[in-house]
């Protein structure tokens, strides 16, 4: 068992809320985040005036309405029950979790007020494998994710829905098949639970771990189009890239020269006639390392998130105020959401281009058609293959457009500019998805090319990656549905289990 996720407030990392969401690695409340916690409600109970939005005022547009302290409690309640009206699918398990982590840690860095007692029976839920159905449509990311994070507070009270071993339950028979007691809520909590940007966070958080691993499984799966189609690696020439330093584009050069080390194809074609390759190939390391940078940028933007106070109002403790405040809304995260999908949605253009070009035989230099035997005309191999590989690449195109450039009014105008974080992120995860498959199609096409050139064989890397890619889909030598082959190499480069393989026979190699 890996050592728990300590929260605190200020240490949460991106690869933590993978191993959390998708590893089930445990979490517990650490003593900093507990002392900040108790701090902050011992400060907002002892400073609370007559007119304390959140905690004796109505909300949005109700702000001016005073309530009386003995419903205080109802009011907090109600505002879980009010806000909980989300609709559509619910999101994925692991979104779900992950924003129940990043939600649990925030309320830990001792900004809003909530009670210890609280963050710990959050920590226990997420512990128990409890998963509040949360529906995925509702959030305009204006005061983070109201509707959404709603839905996931309402089991802590015993009311709403979730799942328990894959089985759909209410939020009281959930927290008794734990072993766990509903909370009251104290004055403030309902919003301290329901007030910042834990679900589009939670999904950029997920994406950019899958993110990171297309970008270098990008780079993987053209050095064995290079192979296939008998390019050149010079343009992957360290002197080149050196000319223009750009840190994302020296990384993929160097890594592709490294995939293809030791290729005895490369020897044998290095005195051909051949002066310039397809752009798709002699300009990948420009293309991918675009995508790699920008996969930077959006990652330090998520990294301060993951440990920000994005509540309203703030507790802040070493300025003794209790202050409305602007933290919760999402644009630095729907920004970054919406340049995620087009990084990742360029990957997948270019890899298409050289799937197409090693299926077409007026560009593969000598491949087969389709790259498999004709036999007369009763195969027509990977030809389809590419369609989908187009099919997904247009798609993403559509879904490239940003998110974060909308905004419509809510709550009546005092919300009159809104982040559209959450349809960012649901449009990027659905980009990620869609070009795990794309690259998974190029990797197929190229494992079934690089055989037509033996006996000469590839690179380490390429030769390491195309025996995986054969423990998953065996080389196609007559016509059968291939659709179970490219979700489970798909699969494999979500699990991050092809990247392994391949660092395993080039430790430290690609960057």
């Amino acid at each position: 068992m890996p050592a728990a996720v300590e929260l605190t407030g200020e240490h949460l990392a991106i690869d933590d809320v993978w191993d959390v969401a998708v590893g089930r690695r445990p979490v517990v409340l650490g003593a900093r985040g507990r002392e900040r916690a108790a701090a902050a409600r011992e400060f907002l109970e002892s400073e609370v005036g007559d007119h304390t939005y959140g905690v004796n005022t109505g909300f949005g547009r109700f702000v001016s309405e005073s309530i009386p302290p003995e419903q205080a409690a109802e009011l907090q309640l109600r505002l879980l029950r009010s806000h909980a009206c989300g609709v559509g699918e619910p999101y994925p398990e692991d979104v779900v979790r992950a924003a129940m982590l990043l939600r649990a840690n925030t309320l830990a860095k001792g900004y809003s007020g909530a009670r210890v007692e609280t963050i710990e029976l959050l920590v226990r839920v997420l512990g128990a494998g409890i998963v509040p159905r949360v529906p995925s449509r509702g959030s305009v990311g204006a005061s983070g994710d109201l509707a959404p994070l709603a839905h996931l507070a309402l089991p802590l009270v015993g009311e709403g829905e979730a799942t328990v071993d894959g089985k759909l339950v209410t939020g009281a028979e959930a927290l008794d098949a734990a072993g766990l007691t509903p909370i009251t809520l104290a004055p403030k909590e309902g919003l301290s639970l329901i007030n910042g940007t834990q679900f589009m966070t939670a999904m950029a958080s997920l994406a950019l771990v899958r993110a990171r691993r297309l970008a270098r499984v990008a780079d993987i799966a053209c050095a064995m189009s290079v192979e296939a189609l008998q390019g050149t690696p010079m343009s992957f020439h360290p002197a080149i890239h050196a000319a223009r330093p750009l840190p994302g584009q020296t990384r993929s050069a160097a890594a592709l020269r490294a995939l293809l080390a030791g290729s005895a194809i490369v020897e044998a074609h290095r005195w051909c006639d051949k002066v310039q390759d397809a752009y798709s190939l002699r300009c990948a390391p420009q293309v991918h390392g675009a995508s790699r940078d920008l996969l930077d940028h959006v990652e330090s933007s998520v990294a301060v998130e993951l440990n920000a106070a994005t509540d309203n109002p703030l507790v802040l403790l070493e300025e003794e105020m209790i202050v409305s405040n602007g933290n919760f809304h999402g644009q630095p995260i729907a920004i970054g959401l919406d340049c995620l999908a087009i990084a990742c949605a360029e990957l997948a253009s270019i890899s298409e281009r050289r799937t197409e070009r090693m299926v077409n035989p007026s560009l593969s230099d000598g491949l087969p058609p389709f790259l498999v035997a004709r036999e007369e005309g009763l195969n027509s191999g990977f030809m389809i293959l590419q369609y989908v590989a187009a099919a997904l690449v247009s798609e993403n195109k559509a879904l490239s457009h940003p998110g974060s450039v909308d905004s419509i009014p809510t709550s009546a105008g005092q919300e009159d500019h809104v982040s559209m974080g959450n349809g960012a992120g649901l449009k990027a995860l659905q980009v990620v998805s869609n070009v795990e498959r794309v690259l998974a199609i190029e990797l197929l096409a190229g494992a079934q090319a690089v055989e037509f050139l033996a006996p000469l064989e590839p690179g380490i890397g390429v030769r390491a990656a195309r025996s995986f890619v054969r423990t998953l889909s065996e080389r196609v030598r007559e016509d059968r549905s291939l659709s179970a082959d490219i979700e489970r190499v798909a699969d494999a480069i979500r699990d991050g289990s092809l990247l392994a393989a391949v660092e395993r026979e080039l430790p430290e190699a690609l960057p």
